[in-house]
């Protein structure tokens, strides 16, 4: 697992590249976000929206690997969008039935929620490595998301 200080300086890099993409290109976010996090153990990151049945979560923006979509209200990233709270997962194992497996191998999980006007959506991030998240990684992923005119929840 790599330092704190590698994804430390991994997200001030991915702060200073938000500059040059169009504000609120999720599509960009996401692809500028993977080149700079993928390095430090993360295995994906994506959007989930909300569906307009608001029963389900669909797919959006995300690398490095197709996922899981729809997804239920149940897994992490519908409690974290239920709550308005992000949500960090040590070990995804603990969730029980209210994990969503898409890869067996990821292990600990960071699930941010947007709900700004009709956006209702979440950040997610995955990691191979257990504990990978913790609250700093909360703090520069909204960082990065409001200078990216994606605004989190606050």
């Amino acid at each position: 697992m790599p330092t704190p200080q590698v994804r430390l300086a991994a997200y001030e890099r991915l702060h200073a590249a938000i500059s040059g993409i169009e504000p609120g290109n999720r599509s960009a976010f996401i692809d500028l976000a993977w080149n700079h996090l993928e390095p430090t153990g993360v295995s994906w990151i994506g959007f989930y929206d909300l569906a307009s049945d608001e029963m389900e979560m669909i797919l959006g923006p995300c690398r490095n690997r197709p996922a899981c979509s729809p997804i239920g209200m149940h897994g992490a990233c519908g409690q974290a969008l239920r709550s308005k709270k992000t949500l960090i997962v040590d070990d995804v194992a603990d969730l029980g039935e209210a994990y969503v497996a898409c890869d067996p191998s990821d292990r600990s999980e960071i699930v941010i929620p947007i709900c700004h006007g009709s956006n209702r959506s979440v950040l997610d991030l995955d990691s191979q490595d257990p504990a990978s998240f913790g609250l700093e990684d909360d703090s520069w992923l909204k960082t990065c998301l409001v200078r990216a005119s994606i605004r989190p929840n606050d």
